[in-house]
């Protein structure tokens, strides 16, 4: 039985543009059977039992399959003037939803996935940053992250140190704000919504909202895409399949504060569906 917790969260399930365009979602959310339809006007998503709540928001449906615990949470850098807003569209992966966002959440991979792009050898050394859940608002954040990147984004021209923020509004989303190569004291920000179709399979929505005036709409898809299928294969081949929430499953190291803030995190929530408690 999945955890009241869980079915009270919010999860992305489509994207709205697509929906509009006349197109029905027919998905899955935490194991269930749903579909996402425009009726009369609106976009509605029904699940077995009837319809579910809906908030169309950051260009994606959301919806709740039991009773909505709080608001969905808001990024306000999305309504600045200027931003492009960015769509990147869906990719699928064999692996927990968590691991999704806690691999999005790693810096050290950088270098050695991400090779010549988002780091490179021998720049493979992450310096100390800060790491808090946050009681006001219930979120993890990481700050004070540094990391030498050779293009930081597809309108990156050299390579820069680019300062990061993580933030971790639900339990299967994160966004990142970095350096903006091209608005100096701007942050671009991206994000990953991550669909739980069982506790080890999802869909994974990347979203961005830069300042990038120039390069065409189908090349900052590309890149973003480039990006996250070189971790889709490092997420699939990972051990256990479910996200180990003990302590004493892996070993962690000093670069791994903020997977371990997001796992303590989780656990004090009861947010377990796609992790796995105890040692097998």
């Amino acid at each position: 039985m999945i955890a009241p917790e869980v079915l009270n969260e919010w999860y992305p399930v489509a994207m709205a543009s697509q929906i509009r365009a006349g197109q029905r979602r027919q998905t899955q959310l935490l194991g269930q059977p749903i579909t996402v339809v425009l009726t009369d006007g609106a976009i509605a998503v029904q699940g077995p039992t009837g319809s579910f709540p809906v908030i169309e928001r950051f260009g994606h449906v959301w919806t709740c399959p039991g009773t909505p615990a709080h608001d969905l949470f808001t990024v306000p850098e999305v309504d600045q003037p200027g931003r492009r807003l960015v769509d990147v569209g869906v990719v699928r992966v064999k692996c927990s939803p968590l691991r999704a966002v806690e691999n999005f959440l790693d810096i050290a991979h950088f270098p050695f996935v991400h090779t010549d792009i988002l780091g490179a050898e021998p720049h493979t050394e992450v310096n100390r940053y800060e790491v808090q859940i946050r009681e006001d608002t219930d979120e993890v954040w990481a700050t004070k992250v540094t990391f030498y990147q050779p293009q930081a984004a597809k309108s990156a021209e050299v390579g820069i140190v680019t300062e990061y923020m993580y933030r971790v509004p639900a339990p299967t989303v994160s966004v990142l704000y970095k350096t903006c190569p091209v608005v100096p004291g701007e942050w671009d920000v991206i994000g990953i919504f991550v669909q739980p179709l069982t506790e080890e399979l999802c869909d994974v929505w990347p979203y961005m909202a830069l300042f990038d005036d120039v390069t065409p709409m189908a090349e900052l898809i590309a890149f973003q895409q480039m990006i996250f299928l070189q971790d889709r294969s490092i997420l699939e081949n990972q051990i256990p399949r479910l996200l180990p929430l003990d302590p004493g499953m892996e070993i962690p190291t000093q670069a791994d504060l903020t997977s371990i803030a997001y796992r303590r995190w989780l656990k004090k929530r009861g947010l377990t569906y796609g992790a796995q408690m105890v040692a097998a």
